[in-house]
């Protein structure tokens, strides 16, 4: 039997795009031969991978792993929310936020060279996701995780699969699961108004000097109508703020006072978040195909 070498592996896996361990198994089949070998790819997992990788993946999953005061917060996409019911990509979802809390990877292609096997595909996570890729024909990718450590303890909450909460917090556990349920709820951009990003007020302000200009009513005004504006928005986005969601008659910063309980920061991922999926228009495109049809005619 022929020897398989890392460069033939590595050849094969250039060729096909597909995980490690299915070049090597394919090469040792067919006993180095590398044509051999690449049909038996092709036959297994198509040329699924390679031809996904290209299409955007603005659905997916967040996922959350916990240990102690270790922790992870993961948002991994896919094309279609029909693979977000598939058990094997749940199930690597729920492994890398575990390796991103255990390993601490420095970006997501440090993650993917972590070790993990599943569904016979290895040895890492990035062959995992390869081999998923060609076996269920949908491109998939990690795109952000956070991972968190230190003194403060941490609470998490899903809201289904598709909005995620991490709170850093020191007191009552029940008080900052609230808060994380809170969170996924009106989604605030910061801890208090003077956390909030100056380029959102900037917008804000932006937005209420055009409707002020049009009252027609003096700059003196207009200039308090502006400012009110704006602080009217920063006690909306500020999570201490908010009106608490269980409770309309006290914000968060009294509920967490009663509570004795103070949230050091919050990480809220909601799933596709600024990327931008493509709507496809099946009319237009029924109708398109109908136009085309004609002119062949």
């Amino acid at each position: 039997m022929a020897a398989i070498t890392a460069s033939m592996v590595a050849e094969l896996r250039a060729k096909t795009d597909a995980p490690m361990m299915e070049c090597k198994k394919a090469l040792t089949e067919a006993d180095g031969d590398m044509a051999k070998a690449e049909e038996l790819l092709r036959v297994k997992l198509g040329s699924k991978a390679g031809k996904a990788s290209s299409r955007v993946t603005a659905e997916g999953v967040v996922t959350s792993f916990i240990s102690g005061n270790t922790g992870a917060l993961l948002e991994v996409n896919c094309e279609t929310d029909f693979v977000t019911k598939n058990d094997s990509f749940l199930a690597m979802a729920q492994a890398a936020a575990e390796l991103v809390a255990k390993h601490n990877p420095a970006n997501v292609e440090a993650l993917g060279a972590l070790p993990y096997s599943q569904d016979s595909f290895g040895p890492t996570l990035e062959d995992v996701r390869k081999g998923l890729i060609g076996k269920i024909g949908e491109n998939m990718s990690f795109r952000r995780f956070k991972r968190f450590e230190g003194a403060n303890s941490l609470a998490a909450y899903l809201h289904g699969t598709r909005i995620g909460v991490v709170v850093e917090f020191e007191g009552s556990e029940v008080a900052a699961k609230d808060v994380a349920m809170h969170v996924a709820a009106m989604k605030p951009v910061a801890l208090t108004s003077n956390d909030v990003p100056a380029d959102l007020i900037e917008k804000e302000r932006s937005v209420a000097q055009a409707k002020a200009a049009e009252s027609g009513k003096p700059a003196d005004i207009v200039n308090k109508m502006i400012d009110g504006a704006v602080q009217k928005y920063l006690k909306e986005v500020s999570l201490f703020n908010q009106t608490f969601v269980k409770n309309d008659k006290q914000t968060v910063e009294q509920m967490l006072k009663a509570a004795n309980t103070q949230v050091k920061s919050f990480t809220l991922y909601v799933v596709g978040e600024g990327i931008e999926k493509k709507v496809d228009d099946f009319a237009a495109e029924v109708a398109a195909q109908v136009a085309a049809a004609k002119q062949a005619a």
